[in-house]
């Protein structure tokens, strides 16, 4: 079926307060989008197979860490999927059909605050995606995507096989975490921070501040291939998810516009040499992914028309494994 739908409500993108649906848009502070913190923050004690499942949206990029480290690892077996609706309207995510989606394959439930209310019946906060569910504790274990990919990283090995593949090295523990703490507010977070705005002088903080640091990338990346040295880490991953989405979404949509990530030689390579990581590449929906922002946020994009372009290949060649071997 196709990804279009009937758009009935100009917001969306809603919460539960004590349990019950609201349909209401982010709050701002003077002006800046301050993102809601996650509530569920359980580790896994010992792993089990088919016990635990993601519910993610192609999406979003949060959900998209946990969809690479679910492929990278060998976890497919292991973990169940189930993936939303890319359009998040008046119910927020959904499980309604069309291309890639799954249904709710666990709970057969129509709407993803309903599992929230399964795990917490008096649940306040945002619904959002990634979720790691317990099937037999029948709740949620997390919803954090930093934490789950810590946990995919390393409580599944028995199960997989992957103990030799690990994005959070110990050596390199320092430095990840001080790229991710560069990465994150000004990056991942900046560019809804940029489309979020409701103040002229917010967007501009955000917009400098985004650029500012993907001027900085772009330098590191000239000394070496990745973030952290010579191999990929964790902190790899949480950049290419927004990357991935900088052309085809946040230069226009969000007003992210000073440069395109193609203009940053350095940035535009790497995001290839991520891209072409045997299986990441499926785990990319640009369907999903123009579809849902240009969808979904209705204050940003009142006709909802999902642009054609950019014509963008992340497949073509790169040449950072020459340069840095």
């Amino acid at each position: 079926m196709p990804l279009v739908r009937a758009l009935p409500v100009p917001w969306g993108m809603g919460l539960l307060i004590e349990g019950k649906w609201h349909d209401r848009w982010y709050e701002t502070k003077k002006g800046r989008f301050v993102r809601d913190q996650t509530v569920f923050r359980d580790r896994i004690a010992a792993a089990e197979p088919n016990r635990y499942h993601l519910y993610v949206s192609y999406a979003c990029p949060w959900a998209s860490r946990t969809l690479i480290f679910r492929k990278l690892k060998k976890l497919e077996d292991v973990i169940g999927l189930s993936v939303v609706h890319p359009l998040m309207l008046e119910h927020g995510w959904t499980f309604e059909d069309c291309d890639g989606c799954t249904g709710d394959t666990v709970n057969g439930k129509k709407y993803l605050y309903e599992i929230y209310l399964l795990a917490k019946p008096d649940y306040t906060g945002r619904v959002t995606v990634p979720v790691l569910w317990d099937k037999k504790e029948r709740t949620i274990v997390n919803n954090s995507s930093p934490e789950i990919i810590r946990i995919l990283n390393s409580e599944f090995n028995a199960l997989s096989g992957e103990s030799e593949l690990d994005f959070y090295p110990e050596a390199l523990r320092p430095e990840i975490d001080e790229m991710n703490e560069l990465v994150y507010p000004n990056v991942n977070d900046g560019v809804y921070r940029c489309g979020f705005a409701t103040t002229q002088a917010a967007y501009e903080e955000a917009f400098d501040n985004l650029f500012n640091t993907l001027d900085q990338l772009e330098a590191r990346l000239a000394r070496q291939r990745y973030l952290c040295g010579d191999r990929i880490t964790e902190a790899d991953w949480r950049l290419f998810t927004t990357l991935v989405r900088f052309d085809p979404v946040y230069h226009g949509h969000f007003k992210c516009n000073l440069r395109r990530l193609v203009d940053y030689p350095n940035l535009w390579g790497y995001t290839r040499d991520l891209y072409q990581v045997p299986g990441v590449a499926e785990t990319v929906h640009l369907d999903h992914i123009k579809q849902h922002y240009y969808g979904s946020h209705k204050h940003i994009n009142p006709t909802g028309i999902v642009p054609k372009g950019p014509d963008i290949d992340y497949a073509m060649p790169h040449d950072r494994a020459q340069a840095w071997t």
